[in-house]
């Protein structure tokens, strides 16, 4: 399997999927449905799924995306390879207007992201991975959305670690945090002499520590795989870990029940 045109098809794919968002986007109005788990829904999510199915189904690989109806697991347990969607990660940040909302898009084999690209439309920036080779990327696109930079040097990510040791930067929210994140934070502060919050939406979170502006991420909360494919190939390339609360199993994907347990980017 080309893993490099794969992933050249999945930036293809969120750029236009992206183009669609903007347009609903940037409407003075536009609905919002309320689905069966509470989460919104606009057009946007809807029309971004269009746009990229019309991209990964030419590749007759089988696609788990949050707005497509989700299949049996009796049969989905046979699909060793798997494109993993959300078409608009950050639903609530987009009604907010905000910018933090992304598409995703993972490569699952066996059960373990190979590739992902998060979208970011508002401010055209892509992240980029292919896992086996361990390496990711950030391209910002020109005004004409070309990338003609794809896979050089100057735009890979490089995972540098945080040479201040005295000051740890946690990704979460800065209004909303639970009370088993707050415990985590207080025991970080125990360690370090300082503890900083840094807050995104959507998959942003991942971006943030891949990029090295954050030093860990806990997630105590539910996310759907969706939610985190992408990210977690872009983590993984750098060379972190996306591993389950409380343990050194990393997360798994194309699982019987498609919500993720809580856990660490780190």
């Amino acid at each position: 399997m080309n893993l490099d045109q794969n992933i050249e098809i999945a930036i293809k794919a969120s750029i236009h999927a992206g183009k669609a968002i903007m347009e609903i986007y940037a409407s003075p109005d536009f609905e919002t449905e309320i689905k069966e788990d509470n989460s919104p829904l606009t057009k946007a999510d809807k029309e971004s799924n269009k746009v990229i199915m019309s991209y990964l189904q030419k590749t007759n690989i089988p696609i788990i995306s949050e707005e497509n109806k989700m299949l049996d697991y009796a049969e989905r347990k046979n699909w060793n390879v798997c494109w993993l969607v959300d078409p608009l990660d950050g639903t609530k940040e987009f009604i907010k207007r905000n910018g933090e909302f992304t598409v995703n898009i993972a490569l699952i084999i066996a059960g373990t992201p190979i590739l992902g690209v998060i979208y970011v439309p508002v401010t055209k920036e892509v992240y980029y991975a292919n896992v086996q080779a361990k390496v990711a990327f950030k391209d910002v696109l020109n005004n004409t959305e070309e990338t003609n930079t794809l896979f050089s040097e100057e735009s890979q990510l490089r995972l540098s670690g945080n040479q201040n040791k005295e000051l740890i930067k946690v990704v979460g929210s800065r209004s909303h945090m639970n009370e088993q994140t707050e415990k985590f934070i207080e025991d970080l502060k125990q360690k370090h002499d300082q503890v900083e919050i840094v807050s995104k939406g959507s998959s942003l979170k991942f971006c943030l520590v891949a990029e090295g502006k954050a030093d860990v991420y806990p997630r105590i909360a539910p996310t759907m795989e969706w939610d985190t494919g992408a990210g977690h190939a872009i983590c993984k390339a750098v060379g972190l870990k996306v591993t389950q609360w409380g343990s050194d199993n990393e997360l798994s994907y194309n699982k019987e029940n498609l919500l993720n347990p809580y856990f660490l980017v780190h």
